[in-house]
């Protein structure tokens, strides 16, 4: 079985340092494709994204967006 989104993207932006957090706070940024503060990227909406992105909500601000 498959879980799919119709079509929705995320647009993540990293709003907090990650220096000082601990190291799978940082691993998660990285994963996300995150490398420097106030960078955004783009990711189609998953379970796994949306897994990551619970872990490090507090480092990121996080808008759907359809497309």
């Amino acid at each position: 079985w498959e879980y799919i989104m119709a079509d929705k993207k995320l647009h993540i932006t990293q709003v907090r340092s990650g220096i000082g957090r601990p190291e799978p706070h940082r691993r998660n940024l990285r994963a996300l494709g995150i490398r420097r503060h106030q960078q955004s990227v783009i990711h189609d909406d998953s379970p796994a994204i949306r897994g990551m992105i619970r872990k490090i909500s507090h480092l990121i601000s996080v808008e759907e967006i359809e497309g």
